[in-house]
């Protein structure tokens, strides 16, 4: 086709080819996207929840980032922990230093998912619920806090964390 900027294969076996690597193409986003559980459909068994949110490992560098983003996670404001160069973490939460000692991660991401189911009185944010919240911001209707793989990579953190927190003499 002069003039198109296309170009006919040249062969069957090119054309074939070429239907091949377009079927690829077209169905690489599926493929890729990683599966998630989503929020309101995590199966609780006893104080966890023992499957993964995703198909795709937590990456506890990209849970850490997440613990210290005063954005994101929020996790700082009433936790303290093993965060030399973060200042002023909070105190009204268990420090994370140990919690991979402490809980296994499937206690860890109950925890993270919506730790009212073991303490109704707890303060700690449902990271991973959408439903019986009220005055829920217009931009935020529908949306957990974290997303499925976010969950995944800081229960993955905070399961590195073994060494118990260093108890400070009262003066």
């Amino acid at each position: 086709m002069p003039g198109s900027g296309r170009s006919r294969p040249k062969s069957l076996a090119e054309a074939r080819r070429l239907v091949a690597a377009l079927a690829l193409l077209a169905a690489w986003p599926v493929a890729a996207a990683a599966e998630t559980v989503p929020p309101g459909a995590v199966a609780v068994v006893g104080d966890g929840i023992p499957r993964p949110l995703t198909d795709r490992p937590g990456d506890p560098a990209r849970g850490r980032a997440i613990v210290v983003d005063r954005q994101k996670g929020l996790c700082l404001l009433c936790h303290t922990g093993p965060f030399p160069e973060q200042r002023f973490p909070g105190t009204l939460a268990p420090d994370l230093a140990g919690a991979g000692s402490r809980w296994n991660e499937a206690q860890l991401r109950l925890r993270l998912v919506d730790g009212r189911l073991l303490n109704p009185d707890s303060i700690m944010p449902a990271y991973y619920r959408i439903d019986g919240f009220v005055r829920v911001a217009r931009a935020f209707a529908g949306r957990p806090i974290l997303e499925a793989q976010d969950v995944e990579d800081v229960v993955a953190f905070l399961a590195t964390l073994r060494e118990e927190p260093v108890k400070k003499e009262s003066p």
